[in-house]
């Protein structure tokens, strides 16, 4: 159990103990490893894609770039606030983590969860405005846009996460201490609140659950629209490249969103599952950004080729 401190009025927790995700004690090394792992190449391979589009001036002058390497700045701050901590829980390290420690990480991760949630959804709309409106897309999409835009997802995303945070630990927590969870979130911490969780629950279902789901269908929709023009597109080749443009963006999202919005729309259900899913969106995803969208576009093999050929005559005049 967890230190305490008494107080007048009753035992208050001052640190939590994260059980983190159930398994078989003779696979901690394996899974150790297969963390560390998707940890490392999440990492590098995000800062790939940052750097080619931040380096090649014909990706970071176009709107969807832009998003892809917001997306990718993303992915990296967001496993670095998931991922390190559920590698602790497969290691003999205590499993403790301070109540500061478990403030900082719940508003991170909903803080730069939800900016990722608004971000996919800017980008199934510039999609959209590229396939379906291509004559009006650089008056409707244009750089200057695309930053406001942007900055208008880091913003709400902010507002998200100071909300919750605050709403969260603003109960009080008297004990026990023991979260059966992998990280700090919403449903996990609520369970071992000392007061009425009513009102968060309810906040939760609305604030995560319906906006998550609202994001969905808005992108959902974005591409039913995209599919119809693509299929209008009269050469296969002109077809062939809108669908892998397109393809591999809602792949991603189905994997995000999905088990985002199963665990949050039943935010006071308790299931095994929820672990499994949130290590999808939490570990998974961010992995498959920087595959899916090098391996799947063309755009961004082409500028890593360039790169590359860059650097092979100076290493040679060196």
């Amino acid at each position: 159990m967890g230190k305490t401190n008494n107080t007048s009025l009753d035992t208050m927790v001052t640190d939590f103990i994260l059980l983190g995700l159930f398994h078989p004690p003779n696979l901690r090394i394996l899974l150790f490893l297969v963390f560390f792992i998707i940890y490392m190449l999440t990492q590098l391979g995000n800062l790939l894609i940052l750097l080619t589009v931040w380096a090649d001036p014909k990706l970071h002058a176009r709107p969807m770039y832009i998003l892809l390497g917001v997306l990718s700045f993303l992915d990296m701050w967001l496993s670095s606030a998931i991922v390190p901590r559920l590698i602790l829980d497969f290691t003999p390290a205590s499993k403790a983590i301070p109540y500061g420690g478990c403030v900082a990480q719940l508003y991170f991760f909903h803080f730069l969860g939800s900016t990722q949630c608004f971000l996919y959804t800017l980008m199934a709309y510039d999609r959209y405005l590229a396939i379906c409106q291509p004559l009006l897309y650089p008056v409707l999409m244009n750089g200057r846009l695309c930053t406001i835009l942007v900055a208008g997802a880091w913003v709400a995303g902010s507002i998200h996460g100071s909300i919750q945070a605050s709403l969260t630990f603003h109960l009080p927590y008297c004990g026990p201490n023991q979260i059966d969870y992998f990280i700090c979130d919403i449903p996990a911490v609520l369970r071992l609140a000392c007061a009425d969780t009513t009102v968060n629950k309810l906040v939760t279902f609305v604030d995560i659950g319906v906006v998550a789901a609202s994001c969905f269908m808005l992108i959902l929709l974005s591409y039913a629209k995209i599919v119809h023009a693509i299929l209008k597109i009269r050469t296969a080749d002109g077809r062939r490249r809108a669908f892998s443009t397109c393809g591999s963006h809602l792949t991603v999202v189905t994997v995000y969103y999905v088990p985002c919005i199963f665990i949050y729309l039943r935010a006071g259900s308790k299931s095994p599952l929820d672990g499994a899913a949130a290590v999808f969106y939490t570990v998974v995803t961010p992995l498959l950004n920087p595959l899916i969208y090098t391996l799947r576009n063309q755009d961004v093999k082409s500028a890593l080729k360039r790169l590359t050929a860059v650097q092979r005559p100076q290493m040679k005049i060196k």
